[in-house]
């Protein structure tokens, strides 16, 4: 019985599926999760030992590398468990030799984009040399461009793995090359000007700006290509850097006041003395207000006969561009003002209008004698 069971599964295991025995399909599935084993085993007592060890030691160099090697090596164990699965089957070819090294390709380049990531502290110190204001901008810049680079890199070596020649794939394209060549100039465009806004020091994250008629927000991040800016909405805008470039940009985040300009109007029967006195004691008020900059412009001035009133006109600035602080220095302004005014026994006028009539028609005055 024990033979029959043995020849039946012998038999069993020789079947072939895709030209290949079920057996070396076993052995090859069970290499492949052998080697995932010692992927898992290796996360748990090798690097958690060498993560203790590295932080016991005063250098922190020790510490990136371990960063840096981690994702790669743990990579690797799934591409040898591949590799063997496949030697295993048998069905090795040019296929698979070049879809293994790529996954090498894949591995080494891992190393050197995650080596942007470690030493990010030491790319922010380098753009500290251009200034600390756009430190942070510059910095962000260099990233991503390392990035891009290296994810470029490795897309070539792949491709070169696979017997294609980049060169003289892309000259070999004509009009393809040709529109190829018409869409890389917008993205340059947009690269050279994202490196216009952080060489002209236009703005940098955090400022509030508005570029044309119907951008207005906070920078969030500045990219190689786009600028994102979040509106007051709440939404993101992604600006192409081009665009930003070549167009007039408001950074209100710049200023250190905000303007303060209202027109007051008081009722007609104000005497003119009184008047005067109103005017007077608003342009006293503000002088010595604190939060009013007394370095800029400041006018008080009795300025027009309106529809329905007679018109003070106040411009002046906060000592602050917050914008919430400026409204609470606008609120006590304004009421200092109602109080000067209901102070002098005058007040505020509001549109009304005057009805004079020559003539009663003849119905009316009939209507009025009955």
């Amino acid at each position: 019985m024990e033979q029959q069971i043995l020849e039946k599964l012998d038999q069993f295991l020789k079947q072939l599926f895709i030209g290949v025995p079920l057996y070396k399909w076993a052995l090859a599935l069970s290499v492949f999760f052998l080697f995932l084993l010692f992927r898992k085993l290796f996360s748990l007592f090798v690097i958690k030992s060498l993560k203790i060890l590295v932080s016991r030691t005063k250098t922190r160099f020790d510490d990136k590398f371990l960063k840096l090697i981690e994702s790669p090596i743990r990579f690797l164990f799934i591409v040898f468990g591949f590799w063997f699965a496949i030697d295993i089957l048998g069905v090795e070819n040019d296929l698979t030799k070049h879809f293994v090294r790529s996954l090498f390709i894949v591995s080494i380049f891992w190393f050197f984009y995650n080596a942007i990531y470690v030493f990010s502290e030491e790319i922010n110190r380098f753009s500290q040399k251009f200034g600390q204001d756009l430190s942070k901008e510059i910095a962000s810049f260099i990233t991503k461009t390392l990035k891009a680079f290296v994810v470029i890199l490795a897309l070539v070596a792949i491709l070169q793995e696979w017997g294609i020649n980049v060169s003289a794939l892309i000259a070999s394209m004509g009009l393809g090359g040709l529109a190829l060549a018409l869409a890389a100039k917008d993205t340059a465009a947009n690269l050279f000007g994202g490196l216009s806004i952080l060489a002209d020091k236009i703005f940098k994250i955090g400022d509030w700006v508005k570029v044309t008629n119907d951008i207005e927000g906070i920078v969030e991040d500045i990219g190689l290509r786009t600028t994102k800016i979040r509106t007051f909405e709440k939404s993101v805008l992604t600006v192409p850097n081009q665009l930003i470039a070549n167009s007039a940009v408001e950074n209100f985040s710049r200023r250190d006041v905000r303007r303060i300009k209202m027109v007051v109007g008081v009722v007609y029967d104000t005497p003119k003395e009184t008047l005067e006195k109103i005017v007077k004691e608003i342009r006293q008020m503000l002088q010595n207000h604190p939060r009013i900059a007394k370095n800029q412009t400041l006018l008080v001035y009795f300025d027009e006969f309106g529809d329905s009133s007679l018109n003070i006109f106040i411009y002046c600035f906060s000592n602050t561009a917050n914008w919430e602080e400026w409204l609470a220095i606008k609120e006590d302004v304004m009421l200092k003002i109602m109080e000067i005014v209901e102070k002098n026994g005058s007040s505020f006028a509001f549109p009304s209008r005057s009805l004079y009539i020559e003539k009663l028609p003849e119905e009316l005055k009939i209507n009025k004698k009955e």
